[in-house]
Formats: C-alpha cells, sequence, structure tokens
C-alpha cells in the first residue's frame, strides 16, 4: 500500500522506474526516448498517473474524428488509463486507489500509459496537426 511520498518512491524503484521528484510533489517518470514523461503525485485518497498528449485542435472539422478517435480507444484499447481534455490540451490520465493498490496494479498502469504511448500517440498527434 502506498501512503507516502516514500512509500510510492519505493514502489516505483521495485518497477526500476526512476521518478524524478519535481518541488510540487510530483514524480516525473520517463517513459524512453521519443516520449512524453509520465506525472505521478499521491492526491488520497488516490494516486494520480497523467501524461499530456499535446494541444487539442480547435477547428471542428479536424477535433471532432480526433474526439472520436480517443473514445474509441477509451472503449477498445485501454485498460486502466483513459484519455481526457484538460483545458485545450489531450492528456491520457489513471486514478488508482490508495487504500488497495499494491504494486501489480501500479505496473499495469504504468504498462498500459507506456503501451498508449508507443502506439496510438503518435497517430492521435498527426491527427491533431492535419
Amino acid at each position: 500500500m502506498i501512503g507516502t511520498n516514500e512509500d510510492l518512491e519505493t514502489f516505483l524503484a521495485r518497477l526500476e522506474r526512476a521518478p524524478q521528484r519535481l518541488d510540487d510533489g510530483v514524480y516525473a517518470i520517463s517513459m524512453g526516448p521519443g516520449k512524453p514523461p509520465v506525472a505521478v503525485r499521491l492526491a488520497p485518497p488516490v494516486l494520480v498517473v497523467q501524461v499530456a498528449i499535446g494541444p487539442a485542435p480547435k477547428a471542428p472539422e479536424r477535433s471532432g474524428p480526433l474526439f472520436r478517435k480517443l473514445l474509441e480507444l477509451n472503449a477498445q484499447r485501454l485498460l486502466h488509463a483513459a484519455y481526457g481534455l484538460e483545458k485545450n490540451t489531450i492528456v491520457l490520465s489513471a486514478a488508482l486507489e490508495l487504500a488497495n493498490l499494491d504494486l501489480n496494479e501500479l505496473e499495469a498502469v504504468l504498462a498500459d500509459v507506456d503501451v498508449a504511448l508507443a502506439d496510438q500517440v503518435p497517430e492521435l498527434r498527426a491527427m491533431a496537426q492535419e
């Protein structure tokens, strides 16, 4: 169970994820070259995992198909995380209940995010810029 930042650091170390602790209690985790960092923070009663994908297009002819694709990915390809909008930024987020969070669950969420960053995000970014 994770209850403190030290617990979170221990979990991440066991998963061989080297977090960089930022000033505001957020941890940035590198997911590899060419991929944006994943932000992880304790926000009791949950652990929040989030990564910014990029700006959402403003033009309806581009945003409509992109938002449809995001909803399809949420329903068909993501198990633990979901795409959404935060202001004008597309994000991939997950919230894990701290009360029963274990190492396997955190590993599954990070794997879900990692696969999305590798397999889905390049297409999503291309759709946003078309």
